[in-house]
């Protein structure tokens, strides 16, 4: 749990006291470098912990893997910093039956910042995958009260948050609003590819009748990445971009944004929320779930 945050002597001024020097904890953030085969795949900038399941959810936006069976192995590869301390930065991944290896050429010759997850891809045409999982369209409806709740259940159960104030969160939620999974990174689709990794290890895949409640905005590749992972239901506190609600459209997908307090606007299919007064209740929306069993991130893979 120790590298999960760092502790930094910082000058804070107010208006009213002037300057005053104080502790601050921040959210670390180290590379971690992604190998298949012994060659080198990608390297991320992360929040250690949880680096099993970033690994796992990361091939799965890769369209690399979509099931256990197809992810035949993880490890921590040998490594040390300047005081000789084991880094857990580098990890060797091994594929199983069914996987697809990906092609050299595509592979990511430069790093993939905390804030950008496909900058680092060397074509713009790789952008674009094809999902193995089709999104049903009959899924069971989510009253628009829970779909609300959901971003006030992230914010309470973010502990990493609310300590350093630094780090994005991704939840999945079943249709009643219950919390099945949460992880906190610095990058908003480390935090996703984390449960999406967590739900590939755990046999979950496609994702059928999920929400996924991020914590920021809604981008083209945190459409895609849930797309992916065959999740239905994709809704951000903040605003959505141009590209993400076309590509949201396109594939099926359910995609809300500025969903936070009373209102919410859907962009995409909203035939999945459902609106209704008779059926929908004001009460969902203060549902807040036990915290679930594998929502803190530590060293243990």
């Amino acid at each position: 749990m120790g590298r999960l945050t760092q502790r930094r002597r910082v000058v804070r001024y107010t208006v009213d006291g002037g300057p005053r020097t104080r502790e601050e904890t921040l959210a670390a953030e180290e590379p971690l470098e992604i190998r298949l085969g012994g060659r080198v795949f990608s390297v991320t900038m992360r929040t250690p912990g949880d680096d099993f399941d970033l690994v796992a959810g990361f091939l799965v936006s890769e369209g690399i893997i979509a099931g256990p069976a197809e992810l035949s192995s993880l490890r921590f590869c040998a490594g040390e910093d300047e005081d000789g301390r084991q880094t857990f930065n580098v990890i060797e991944v091994q594929l199983g039956p069914g996987a697809i290896v990906p092609d050299p050429s595509l592979d990511r010759h430069v790093y993939t910042s905390s804030s950008c997850g496909i900058c680092g891809t060397a074509s713009i045409d790789a952008v674009s995958k094809t999902s193995r999982f089709t999104l049903p369209a009959a899924t069971p409806a989510i009253g628009v009260h829970t779909l609300l709740g959901l971003s006030d259940t992230l914010r309470e159960h973010q502990a990493l948050f609310g300590k350093t104030g630094g780090v994005h969160a991704a939840g999945l939620f079943d249709a009643d609003g219950n919390l099945l999974c949460l992880r906190e990174d610095v990058g908003r689709h480390n935090a996703v590819d984390k449960v999406v990794g967590w739900a590939l290890r755990e046999g979950r895949l496609p994702l059928d009748g999920t929400i996924l409640q991020v914590s920021g905005r809604a981008s083209f590749e945190l459409v895609q990445k849930a797309y992916l992972a065959g999740i239905p239901v994709l809704s951000a506190v903040s605003a959505p971009s141009s590209l993400a609600v076309e590509l949201a459209e396109q594939a099926g997908l359910t995609l809300a944004a500025f969903a936070r307090g009373s209102s919410v606007n859907i962009y995409t299919h909203p035939d999945r929320i459902d609106t209704d007064p008779e059926t929908t209740h004001p009460a969902e929306a203060h549902h807040a779930p036990a915290r679930p069993r594998q929502q803190e991130a530590g060293r243990t893979q």
